[in-house]
């Protein structure tokens, strides 16, 4: 039962974006097109106010159908649970008598299968390897999810020891340096605060709220 269970999920295929049709994909013109309005008064027949609008329709029915495709994958993989399930019933009380519905239940499985096929074309679901071996040893998958965190995190510490070290390596380098080139360091520190005063000040401008205020960030 485990074995046909992992055949179902090896049945999904993974969604591919580049098969879905776009039906109202805005036209950009070209080249010639554009050289060809030049030549007619500088009139165009392309309307370019249009191509965001058409744009964001298409972005937004493509994402409706790949919502749709995702459900009805969604539904035939339940269907074909339930054809395994009916199955195993069968199978586990045979007699003489159930060989007509044995086959009718198999024809039915091998159909769902084909249309589980069909429709998982339009599908692109990435999903881990890590995480099928969950299920196949009965664990929860959202054990991946767990060392996947567990891994950002004690490389994000690593990343900050490191980012640590050559602060304090820049530190000691600065004070060997003053203490042998005391001007050069000074003019050093200068162009610095310059440079991070006018780094402020720019960020400030881009931060401006609409009543004119200036959001600053607090430095603690």
């Amino acid at each position: 039962m485990k074995k046909v269970l992992l055949f179902l999920f090896a049945k999904v295929p993974i969604l591919n974006f580049s098969n879905i049709p776009m039906e109202n994909s805005p036209q950009i013109p070209s080249a010639a097109t554009a050289a060809a309005a030049a030549g007619n008064g500088g009139i165009s027949t392309t309307t370019s106010a249009s191509v965001p609008s058409s744009s964001s329709a298409a972005a937004a029915g493509a994402g409706e159908e790949q919502k749709q495709s995702l459900a009805q994958v969604t539904a035939s993989i339940q269907k074909t649970l339930g054809l395994l399930h009916q199955l195993y019933l069968t199978v586990s009380s045979f007699n003489s008598a159930s060989q007509l519905p044995l086959l009718h239940r198999l024809n039915a499985l091998v159909a769902e299968l084909d249309n589980m096929q069909r429709l998982s074309e339009n599908c692109n679901l990435q999903i881990p390897m890590e995480v099928l071996n969950l299920i196949d040893d009965g664990k929860n998958p959202d054990e991946f999810t767990k060392d996947v965190l567990n891994s950002c995190i004690a490389k994000n510490q690593i990343t900050k020891g490191k980012t640590d070290a050559f602060k304090s390596l820049r530190k000691y380098l600065l004070e060997e340096l003053e203490q042998t080139f005391p001007d050069e360091v000074e003019n050093y520190r200068e162009i610095r605060a310059s440079s991070a005063a006018e780094a402020k000040r720019l960020a400030q401008a881009q931060n401006t709220l609409p009543n004119g205020d200036v959001k600053v960030k607090a430095e603690h």
